[in-house]
């Protein structure tokens, strides 16, 4: 997993409140259970005017140009600003691989779906919880500037704004950890293999049976 430490990038503002995980990627495209290859697919229904399907030339696909993320300024955006239950519906994992694969490397809302929000950490997105009014205020100047970008260092959990204001948010230390580290469950266990392979060992002699 690639580890997160600071982020200097583009916002993309999505002002929709209560984002299932369908439409962040839709159904159609949970046959693959791989981590990449989701990105091209992510908010289908919204980013074109056709209905997608797996293996569909999407270079040939008709753009919906109302659609925020298919706008020139927002393109390469790495950080997603979002509304309230951000991540609600199916508990489907295949939602942050789209997102990650996407581009994006951090969501800020005013609150996540609890599970989505896990699954962010699990696969290297920082899921960023702000009041409602710092959002609001976020949105406002995301608006009213083309190319407006933040800053986002995990470490000190701040977020620094191009007019100086600087945003604090609160995150678990271990989430914290394992996303400064880019350790998801498998990089954790991983740093006991050699308690792994005495055991295993110290099984087979004690137990050759099994």
């Amino acid at each position: 997993m690639q580890k997160f430490t600071t982020l200097n990038g583009l916002v993309a503002p999505l002002d929709r409140a209560n984002v299932d995980t369908d439409a962040i990627i839709p159904k159609q495209f949970l046959k693959s259970i791989k981590r990449s290859g989701f990105g091209p697919n992510a908010f289908d229904e919204w980013r074109y005017l056709d209905h997608g399907e797996p293996g569909m030339d999407n270079s040939k696909r008709v753009i919906n140009p109302e659609f925020v993320l298919n706008q020139a300024r927002y393109q390469g955006a790495q950080i997603l600003l979002a509304r309230e239950n951000f991540g609600c519906g199916s508990s489907r994992e295949h939602a942050p691989w789209a997102l990650e694969n996407y581009g994006f490397r951090a969501i800020i809302a005013p609150s996540f779906a609890d599970i989505f929000f896990n699954n962010c950490f699990k696969n290297g997105l920082l899921p960023i919880r702000l009041p409602a009014g710092q959002v609001d205020a976020l949105f406002k100047a995301v608006a009213a500037q083309a190319g407006y970008t933040l800053v986002i260092d995990l470490e000190r959990q701040t977020i620094g704004a191009p007019d100086g204001t600087v945003y604090k948010f609160e995150v678990e230390a271990f989430r914290k950890h394992c996303l400064l580290n880019g350790l998801d469950d498998i990089g954790l266990t991983l740093q006991h293999v050699e308690e792994i392979k005495a055991y295993e060992t110290k099984r087979r002699a004690a137990q050759p049976w099994l």
